[in-house]
């Protein structure tokens, strides 16, 4: 039995899974990391109009939604057509530290950018240490809070 092989089609299949196709563009890059009391999340969005990015919360998923289209005309005859075309999106799953219902989301320069504040709840917090003996000294904790002890003190 004879077949036809082609040496480039797993290269082929590899990159239209990395770089994507007209049909099916490839996720959009991101960068993220943390600034002082939030995470910071950018994506890379091109040639897209602000107006078409939908940016929605569920639980803990962040999804973003955003479509580019080509700006020749219907009856335009491309010659060469490289630009990813169409609806990409990428879901973001987020951790119970943050506060989903304070993002705050800009997009300039063909850069979406999400600040996500860290949640109350997640951020250290002082707790009062108190005994049932109320004629003890107080002491100190963590240096700021004047607490009653047991255990004598200044």
């Amino acid at each position: 039995m004879l077949m036809r092989t082609d040496p480039f089609r797993e290269l082929d299949r590899l990159t239209q899974q990395v770089l994507g196709t007209a049909a099916r563009p490839a996720a959009m890059p991101i960068d993220a990391y943390r600034a002082g009391e939030e995470f910071v999340v950018q994506f890379d969005l091109p040639g897209v109009d602000a107006d078409s990015i939908d940016l929605t919360v569920e639980k803990n998923v962040l999804s973003v939604h955003a479509e580019r289209r080509r700006s020749a005309g219907e009856g335009t005859e491309m010659l060469l057509a490289e630009r990813p075309q169409g609806v990409f999106s990428r879901q973001l799953f987020l951790g119970e530290s943050l506060d989903a219902d304070r993002i705050d989301a800009s997009y300039s320069h063909g850069v979406l950018t999400l600040r996500l504040p860290i949640a109350e709840k997640a951020k250290p917090r002082r707790v009062a240490v108190t005994s049932g003996d109320t004629d003890q000294g107080t002491i100190e904790a963590h240096g700021e809070e004047r607490v009653r002890a047991g255990v004598g003190g200044s």
